[in-house]
């Protein structure tokens, strides 16, 4: 695994085209030919998509500028590993074989350069997700996904693009985003007793770096509102914001 290692979460590209769509495509494409110039390593920490669905012969083209670069990036020996998300589980041989070095279905816990990183996109941790544990479940089960590669693909699309449309990623109340890091770092904190140094979080659209004497822990922002993304150097780990 090659230095240095870049990691970002949530860039949600979406099946419709817009202004702010192009602009965030343009300036990711950007970010991946950077980390293909500096031989470095790429982990994408869930949510990638803002919906994914493989079916055997088919696979979602409005994504083919930003496939095309990640394909790019493996032919010159780029690896680039995917953690899976809420919104992108639903991956198979396309994802895993063509594009992707690695793609882990869980969290993972991965020694680099001496430091144990943590790694989990995030979702359902905190003890409100109750009810989105069990629905994660039903909705991960391999029942399911054979069910729903019997609908035609382009109702499966037409589906997405209508729930993409109505969906959003609100921003929260100061009072919510500091309740949701007390959560994380109470799940840190087990980590670190598991001998993590850093422990990383995609989901939670927030972009914190949070450090003390136990070790630290990183919640990777987006590609939305934040164009953020971690690095870690070999010694120093840093949240950045990406410029163009």
């Amino acid at each position: 695994m090659n230095l240095p290692i870049y990691f970002i979460s949530d860039t949600h590209l979406r099946l419709t085209q817009s202004g702010k769509e192009e602009e965030k495509r343009r300036n990711l494409i950007s970010f991946i030919e950077h980390v293909i110039d500096k031989k470095g390593t790429l982990f994408i920490v869930g949510d990638f998509f803002d919906y994914w669905f493989e079916y055997k012969y088919v696979i979602p083209k409005a994504y083919f500028d930003v496939l095309t670069t990640l394909h790019r990036a493996n032919e010159r020996g780029i690896e680039i590993n995917y953690v899976l998300g809420n919104h992108d589980y639903w991956v198979g041989d396309f994802i895993k074989n063509k594009i992707f070095t690695e793609v882990y279905s869980n969290n993972l816990n991965l020694e680099i350069d001496g430091k144990i990183f943590h790694i989990t996109h995030g979702d359902g941790i905190t003890s409100w997700h109750r009810g989105y544990r069990i629905m994660k479940k039903i909705i991960r089960s391999r029942v399911l996904i054979f069910l729903y590669r019997w609908i035609h693909p382009d109702l499966g699309y037409s589906f997405a693009r209508w729930v993409s449309r109505t969906g959003r990623h609100p921003i929260h109340t100061e009072e919510y985003n500091a309740s949701v890091l007390k959560e994380l770092q109470s799940y840190a904190e087990e980590q670190w007793k598991n001998s993590a140094d850093h422990v990383i979080f995609g989901h939670y659209h927030q972009a914190k770096h949070v450090i003390n004497n136990k070790g630290t822990f990183m919640v990777l922002g987006d590609w939305i509102i934040h164009r953020t993304f971690g690095l870690f150097d070999g010694n120093e780990f840093s949240l950045n914001y990406w410029r163009e």
